[in-house]
């Protein structure tokens, strides 16, 4: 009698998470450089830019004022 061999759905299985994997991986980097859009991230850097130089300003005028200039 002829035995009935099961199918192997190993790789199909395989390919289908392989598949889910990256299409999850797309979806959250797009939702991660989201932010990046709106100019939020370059207006605090400018900020935070200002806030060291007016800082550097600052210290270079007290140490100025120190040493007696």
């Amino acid at each position: 009698m002829a035995e009935e061999q099961e199918k192997d759905n190993t790789w199909v299985i395989v390919g289908v998470s392989i598949a889910a994997i990256v299409l999850l991986v797309v979806l959250l980097k797009k939702d991660e450089t989201k932010h990046l859009q709106s100019g939020a991230v370059a207006s605090l850097q400018q900020e935070t830019f200002t806030k060291i130089e007016k800082r550097k300003t600052s210290n270079n005028s007290s140490a100025e004022a120190i040493s007696g200039k």
